[in-house]
């Protein structure tokens, strides 16, 4: 068993493979370590949906314009590499683990398996030392793990919407406090968001809440599909526009015509598929406009392969998504909570189990969602076969 996979190994055992939100721990972990986050600039961005989307946006224009990147997004899809990169690369397989050895091997901290990763993306970007650090949240904000910074270049809030409600609360104004929690002193803000909250925390914090700048001409140009991604670049294109407006229009197109972001409205034509991300009820709802748009009914059957984590709100994605011509399967893909083909059919009994071995590409549009987590074994058993 090779170093990387046994490190994976590690941070997939029972002890780490939770969420337990607080900085604490993680604070005083990186105070043994010499805190190299204190080295670095950051962009840190929270929201529900979108963010991930944000970060990889920004993080094409910075590098097409010259910048020294790093960017740290999850959950993964194939591979835990993909969470930590570095000038558009993944960071190596081997360096990974022996960068979560060196974690793992330090104190009795005991880290979750969130934590350690946002270790390792500090120590790795220390070693790299990019000019930015573009940083997704995990979960929520103020207690976040990636918190633990002290100053960005400036925040960034997405879309807000229910989810998560266990741990962050079940109204949109509590999660719009817990999202606020990036905020930083005297570092602004860049939201489209019009939370009390958020703008209480930003006045508090001494926080320009800064303009948002139009970014309709340049929809064209993003490689990213999907309606929901205008409103992403929005917010991408604000940021670029108050704190990098040195960089050229033409530089900002380059940028958005080589964004990478797998599994969001993503159309594989030879298989006539396609992967998106949506897993929560407004990402469901974003995901059928675009479908409407862009692969209408009329000339378009549409099959649904949908799965998703126990704790979502699968009622109302599945009472969202489903017309009653549409043809129906559920997975149950390999994940500790991922729904049960009985949980899913009983709320919707038109419908059948979904085997990945069956699957064959035809005239029908197959569309997979519901779940990051259940679209990286789509891509491993479908796409790289």
């Amino acid at each position: 068993m090779d170093n990387y996979t046994n490190a994976v190994n590690l941070l997939q055992r029972t002890d780490k493979f939770c969420i337990n939100l607080g900085l604490d721990r993680i604070k005083s972990f990186l105070d043994i370590v010499g805190n190299p986050q204190d080295k670095l600039n950051f962009i840190h961005i929270a929201g529900t949906n979108g963010k991930g989307s944000v970060c990889t946006i920004l993080e094409s224009v910075l590098r097409t314009a010259g910048y020294k990147t790093g960017l740290f997004t999850s959950p993964h899809i194939l591979e835990y590499t993909e969470r930590i990169k570095y000038n558009g690369e993944e960071i190596d397989k081997d360096k990974f683990a022996e960068l979560i050895f060196k974690v793992e091997g330090v104190n009795d901290i005991k880290l979750t398996e969130f934590e350690i990763l946002t270790t390792v993306m500090f120590l790795y970007f220390a070693e790299k030392m990019p000019d930015i650090v573009i940083l997704e949240t995990g979960l929520g904000g103020r207690l976040d793990a990636t918190n633990v910074i002290k100053e960005n270049i400036c925040s960034v809030i997405t879309h807000l919407d229910l989810e998560h409600t266990e741990r962050l609360g079940n109204t949109i104004e509590k999660i719009a406090f817990e999202k606020a929690g990036i905020i930083k002193k005297n570092c602004p803000l860049v939201t489209k968001e019009n939370y009390e909250i958020i703008k209480e925390t930003a006045k508090k914090q001494n926080s320009e809440i800064l303009p948002i700048f139009n970014a309709e001409k340049l929809t064209e140009f993003l490689s990213l599909k999907g309606e929901y991604q205008k409103e992403n670049l929005t917010l991408a294109y604000s940021v670029i526009k108050n704190c990098f407006n040195e960089i050229p229009e033409g530089k900002i197109i380059d940028g958005l015509k080589n964004v990478r972001h797998i599994c969001r409205f993503e159309y594989i034509k030879e298989k006539n598929i396609i992967l998106d991300g949506a897993h929560n009820p407004n990402g469901i709802t974003e995901l059928k406009k675009s479908l409407d748009k862009n692969f209408p009914k009329s000339e378009f059957k549409r099959r649904f392969v949908f799965g998703c984590l126990k704790n979502k709100d699968y009622k109302k994605m599945v009472k969202t998504l489903f017309e009653e011509d549409d043809e129906v399967l559920f997975y149950h893909f390999k994940h500790q909570n991922s729904c049960t083909f009985e949980d899913l059919h009983s709320i919707y009994p038109d419908s059948k189990e979904f085997f990945v071995e069956d699957f064959k590409p035809d005239e029908n549009l197959t569309v997979f969602c519901g779940s990051l987590y259940m679209l990286g074994e789509i891509y491993k058993n479908i796409l790289l076969p």
